[in-house]
């Protein structure tokens, strides 16, 4: 079986200097890292991760919990965090709650009783003392779950801003947002203040009204009958610009516009929020969107919660990331 030591003299390093490779320790410069990389391809070298895990008392897994890896948003997510965590030595694993509280606080149990290092978490359901409970390094996505938790998430109120000044300027005057629940402490609902916000400031000439989801719904068909339900023939005439939650349901939005006979975007201007996989797949229509940078939010999460783990200096403990508007034929 090859050992560390065979690799150090295939290599032409130091035992040690392949071990601050292994572990992505301290400097190490691109080409003692490409030679140490090399020789271990070469000599076919699969570092002991158990002995690794016992000398250092720690798992090298992380837990992410999502509300559906399926969605396009949180797929795109479950990758950048993955990415980052591998390249810092630490595998995944994934457990999608299903907004289900029950389910999600069974998970917590499970990844306690696994010995992962931290938690990525990334779901909406209300209860959060139980990630309290777990006594775990956490770091939550878009939500402020308790002080000292560090928190990551795109800069929802500038995302909310911009989406309502690009209708106004479209010339739209009666808007709406499709926003999801309230009620929950979520740092998307600033979209919602901002969007508020924008149209008081317009005095008069602008009306703005939300419209707040049942649920967090994240699928196509939940949008779907919920158009249906919230926004018929009559009522969607009431407007000609709306501002949606996600991406999801903007696209609902526009399948929903069309069913009714409303012209998009020459009646009805209609801007989303993500930017994901998804949205760039998609070509009739065009979305035009409020991007987040997913990939940079997934390895901030990343690396905050293994900062936390290793006792690192990491990033603020409330960390925002910019959005950028891309115009799409929504618009």
């Amino acid at each position: 079986m090859t050992s560390i030591k065979d690799v150090a003299r295939e290599a032409g390093v130091s035992v040690t200097t392949v071990s601050r490779v292994l572990n992505n320790r301290g400097y190490i410069g691109s080409g003692t890292r490409r030679a140490v990389e090399s020789a271990m391809r070469k000599l076919d070298y699969q570092p002991n991760g158990i002995a690794r895990a016992l000398q250092k008392s720690q798992s090298f897994f992380l837990g992410m919990i999502v509300p559906d890896s399926s969605h396009p948003f949180f797929g795109d997510l479950l990758k950048a965090v993955e990415r980052e965590a591998t390249h810092s030595g630490y595998k995944l694993l994934v457990c999608n709650s299903l907004d289900n509280p029950g389910m999600e606080e069974q998970y917590i149990g499970m990844l306690r009783q696994n010995r992962v290092d931290g938690i990525v978490m990334c779901s909406h359901t209300p209860d959060a003392g139980s990630y309290a409970r777990a006594r775990l390094p956490i770091v939550s996505f878009d939500r402020v779950i308790a002080p000292g938790v560090p928190s990551v998430g795109s800069d929802n109120y500038r995302g909310g801003e911009l989406a309502t000044e690009h209708l106004i300027a479209k010339g739209r005057r009666r808007l709406l947002h499709l926003s999801g629940p309230l009620g929950l402490e979520l740092l998307s609902n600033r979209r919602r203040d901002a969007f508020a916000a924008v149209c008081r400031a317009h005095g008069d000439s602008v009306t703005g009204e939300v419209i707040e989801a049942d649920h967090n719904g994240l699928g196509y068909e939940y949008f779907r009958q919920f158009m249906q339900e919230r926004l018929p023939l009559q009522e969607l005439r009431r407007y000609d610009g709306v501002f949606c939650s996600n991406d999801i349901a903007a696209y609902a939005l526009c399948v929903h516009a069309a069913g009714l006979g409303i012209a998009v975007p020459k009646e009805l201007a209609i801007v989303g929020y993500d930017g994901h996989s998804f949205t760039q797949m998609l070509q009739t229509p065009r979305l035009t969107t409020i991007r987040q940078p997913i990939g940079a939010i997934g390895g901030l999460l990343a690396r905050t919660v293994i900062g936390l783990i290793e006792k690192e200096e990491i990033p603020a403990r409330s960390a925002t990331v910019d959005v950028e508007l891309i115009q799409g034929d929504t618009t």
